[in-house]
């Protein structure tokens, strides 16, 4: 039996008396409420708090947050010590190269002069590349030439437009017959855009055959390699190697002879026009138009991914073809994507059906 002290009654209950009760009643609850924190600080034993003793759930949540993202905890690490490698690196270079140049015998010499070669070439590398940009911007602004002339029906404009491009050919041997017709046949030509036409039929057509020579070889190359490589990696970076050098034939054939900075920003300004015209989405459905890109999966999906990688260097070909070319076409017949495609997947599937 035990007696309970009279507990205060709540605002608007009746008061109630002491009661007496058995311990073991089964119908006995009993409410547990958390006591408040004792703000003596020598509440427990030892002088401490005993919530000192137990970790605080908001430090718990802590630890396990710093847990449980412990990689970035890591690549920070990774990214320290090669910053601090590439400041060792940096130092010892200037230290080497320091004392090397102060010094008179034979080891002083040979840094004055590996120092003297790589400056020179990188000023010829730098040159290069000036002249690039400039030759690549040149036939931009030719083809803005172009274009105004033809549609202002310009005969004077578009005289000159077809000078300009002669003048762009002439120092090349392998055209001097097709400029030697250009120059034969000019004086005869009176009528708007015959003068382009002429130009386009005996000078930029043989170029135009080049060039689709050119684009179907880069083509298979990246079908095939694509197709029997073991590495994905691998194929990856030989298709982008192999997109960015045909990017620079085509220049220059055309006349433009980019560096590797021409190409990269003809390259960004293909790839550019082909995300607004919706270029790579169609390349996968030129695919599906010859072969079907469930049977082509269903044979290989590596064959379907080389077939895929040279439908699309061909598309970034066509379309650089119709970057770097001086002339809209006005008599030949545009470069089609889909008839480069139809001779990349037979020489692919044989490829990979051999192998």
């Amino acid at each position: 039996m035990s007696l309970v002290p009279p507990i205060p009654p709540a605002s608007g209950e009746p008061r109630r008396g002491p009661r007496v009760f058995k311990t073991d009643d089964p119908a006995l609850v009993v409410t547990v409420t958390a006591a408040e924190p004792d703000p003596t600080p020598h509440a427990s034993l030892g002088g401490a708090d005993a919530s000192d003793r137990e970790p605080r759930p908001g430090l718990r949540a802590t630890a396990g947050s710093l847990i449980e993202t412990g990689f970035r905890w890591g690549l920070l690490l990774m990214s320290a010590l090669a910053g601090a490698a590439a400041l060792a690196a940096g130092v010892w270079f200037s230290r080497f190269v320091s004392v090397g140049l102060e010094r008179d015998d034979w080891i002083g010499l040979s840094i004055r002069s590996l120092l003297a070669v790589a400056a020179v070439a990188a000023g010829v590398l730098l040159i290069r590349e000036l002249f690039g940009w400039m030759r690549l911007s040149r036939l931009g602004r030719l083809r803005r030439t172009v274009d105004a002339a033809i549609a202002a029906r310009d005969l004077p404009g578009e005289r000159r437009a077809a000078d300009r491009i002669v003048g762009l050919y002439s120092g090349r041997p392998e055209l001097a017959w097709s400029l030697a017709r250009v120059k034969t046949h000019r004086a005869d030509v009176h009528d708007p855009a015959a003068l382009l036409i002429l130009v386009e039929r005996d000078l930029v057509a043989g170029l135009d055959t080049i060039a689709r020579r050119q684009i179907t070889t880069a083509a298979k190359r990246v079908a095939t390699v694509t197709a029997l490589s073991p590495l994905a990696s691998l194929a990856l970076a030989f298709v982008v190697f192999e997109n960015v050098r045909l990017l620079r034939r085509l220049a220059t054939l055309y006349g433009g002879r980019p560096g590797l900075v021409g190409a990269l920003r003809l390259s960004r300004k293909v790839i550019g026009n082909l995300i607004a015209a919706g270029g790579l989405a169609l390349t996968d459905d030129l695919l599906g138009q010859f072969i079907g890109q469930d049977v082509l999966r269903r044979l290989s999906k590596r064959l379907g991914e080389g077939a895929f990688n040279g439908a699309l260097t061909a598309r970034i070909g066509v379309a650089a073809l119709a970057e770097v070319r001086p002339l809209p076409f006005l008599e030949a017949s545009p470069l089609r994507v889909r008839d480069i495609v139809a001779e990349v997947v037979r020489p692919t599937a044989v490829a990979r059906t051999n192998a």
